[in-house]
């Protein structure tokens, strides 16, 4: 979906619901940071202010009660705010009610976090996700997100058929550009898995890093590697996956892939999306869930970070490493503390990304897990089979080889992922 973009800034100001309702798990103060980092990750926005709002239950109609919403409106009023960003969920109906009461337009979290993908999606595919994700959310409201920000509507402008409502045809012409989107998908779905299948006749490892968006992945992954994936203090600052090889402490060559940042409340309309860009950390070796032992938030975030695992599909008996990053920030104690608490878990490691603590440890760990993959196994190739024979010596994976009346019998130490490589031939 294309956006035109103004010169100017948008002033904007972040609202988050504390609701009394939910048993609340997260600190609200923490989840309003969370929002305002989020606003701040689009750009020409102005975040003029933020509060937390504290709701019994919410309003049907505004979702705020009367007095909230009559206060609201004076402070926009006097600063001039032209988007209010409300952190958790609104019905298409609280969304007009208070636009209108507000004279502001308004996003809930999901439409920023859409607003956010629309803005940073770089690949064919993830454009396409990201568009399909967004009208499908745009459907059900059929309002615009900004004042001087709008959806372009291009080749959805039609006659309705006869007692057609507006909405009805907008709702119509969405549901067309969704299948022809659909359909774009697929071919760049192909080409995906030839791609794909490709890459899985390397014979090396895929080590992938996730984690709470922010949580320095991609500062890790550049120290692993050498690379110049952007680092920038903002969420959902990496966006579409990137592979690097790397060597171990031995020589030992592995593919690192980094990914897109989680967050908690993810729009269900961006789980695709998910899928299509994680696809190489449903096929990894390993998981290096990067967590930052900084943030008040960690186990929480780690919660959620486990839980997309599991949505998109993550096999249980997939190795994970969790990685606690940023430790070069805490203080002595809190080390120590730090130190304790990860010694008493298995697979835990600390690093720093920024000064590159720990890494070769964690490096040496990878390998030492990966070869304990390794085992022994024997088969038999026909005189035809000249292509797979070469491929298991390229592989050095033959300890020995004999001629027999069949064929040539191997014996063989090679790793699930090398066995699993062949046996796609």
């Amino acid at each position: 979906m294309s956006f035109l973009r103004s010169p100017r800034t948008t002033r904007a100001w972040v609202l988050h619901p504390d609701l009394k309702i939910t048993l609340a798990v997260r600190d609200s103060h923490a989840s309003l940071l969370e929002a305002k980092a989020l606003a701040s990750a689009l750009p020409e926005l102005e975040v003029v202010g933020a509060n937390v709002v504290s709701l019994q239950k919410p309003n049907p109609g505004t979702f705020f009660g009367s007095g909230k919403v009559e206060d609201l409106k004076n402070l926009f009023s006097n600063l001039k705010i032209e988007l209010v960003l409300v952190d958790g969920p609104v019905s298409p109906v609280q969304q007009r009610n208070l636009e209108k009461k507000w004279s502001v337009k308004l996003l809930d979290r999901t439409g920023l976090i859409l607003e956010i993908f629309s803005d940073r999606a770089a690949t064919r595919e993830g454009v396409l996700q990201v568009e399909m994700a967004a009208l499908s959310y745009q459907r059900t409201r059929l309002v615009r997100a900004w004042t001087h920000l709008e959806r372009q509507r291009g080749g959805l402008g039609f006659v309705g058929g006869p007692g057609e409502t507006q909405v009805e045809a907008d709702r119509r012409a969405i549901d067309l550009q969704i299948s022809k989107l659909r359909q774009q998908l697929k071919k760049v779905v192909r080409t995906r898995k030839l791609h794909r299948s490709a890459r899985a006749q390397i014979p090396y490892p895929i080590i992938a890093l996730v984690g709470y968006t922010n949580s320095g992945k991609s500062t890790l992954f550049n120290q692993l590697t050498g690379a110049n994936v952007p680092t920038k203090d903002m969420l959902f600052a990496t966006l579409d996956p990137t592979m690097r090889a790397v060597k171990t402490t031995s020589g030992t060559n592995v593919i690192l892939s980094d990914t897109v940042g989680f967050v908690s409340d993810l729009p269900t309309e961006l789980i695709a999306a998910f899928r299509a860009t994680l696809e190489e950390v449903l096929s990894a070796d390993i998981i290096l869930h990067v967590r930052d032992v900084l943030h008040p938030q960690s186990e929480d975030q780690s919660n959620d970070v486990k839980l997309i695992l599991q949505d998109i599909g993550i096999s249980q008996e997939t190795t994970v490493f969790e990685v606690w990053n940023k430790i070069d920030q805490l203080s002595e104690d809190d080390l120590e503390r730090t130190s304790n608490t990860a010694s008493r878990q298995s697979e835990t490691y600390l690093v720093s990304a920024k000064t590159a603590y720990g890494v070769e440890t964690l490096l040496k760990a990878i390998e030492i897990k990966l070869n304990f993959d390794n085992f022994e196994d024997s088969l038999t190739l026909s005189h035809r089979d000249g292509k797979k024979r070469a491929w298991l010596y390229s592989q050095g994976v033959v300890r020995e080889e004999k001629i027999t009346d069949f064929g040539f019998y191997f014996s063989l130490y090679w790793s699930s992922r090398q066995k699993a490589q062949f046996q796609s031939f």
